[in-house]
């Protein structure tokens, strides 16, 4: 069983910045991937960034040049650090985590970007 916990969401003013981090309950080298998807209100989930086990970023082009996803194997965390932050980067963003056999989710945090 995996366990994955966000945290460092809240409330920001545009402009500002955020760091998430993903606490996970096992060590994070076993997952090819790992990464951040966020869902706004009446939107379908959509992805962040991504970071594969040998720590190769991918982002949505909404997060290109503004967020950056980092892996921390001996935290077992994953982190995302959205600069920059605009009011349509409000949502709830996930953690998610895949192996060959399983994909699993945080229970999600809520960032808030409004002056």
């Amino acid at each position: 069983q995996v366990q994955l916990v966000e945290s460092g969401g809240g409330l920001v003013q545009p402009g500002g910045s955020l760091r998430l981090s993903c606490a996970a309950s096992r060590n994070i080298f076993i997952f090819n991937l790992m990464g951040w998807y966020r869902q706004a209100p009446g939107k379908e989930r959509e992805l962040v960034a991504t970071s594969t086990r040998t720590m190769r970023p991918n982002y949505a082009d909404s997060a290109q040049g503004r967020f950056t996803i980092s892996r921390d194997n001996a935290k077992n965390t994953v982190y995302l650090q959205m600069n920059s932050l605009k009011p349509e980067d409000t949502a709830v963003y996930y953690c998610n985590a895949q192996t060959s056999s399983g994909n699993y989710w945080g229970q999600g945090i809520q960032v808030t970007v409004s002056s």
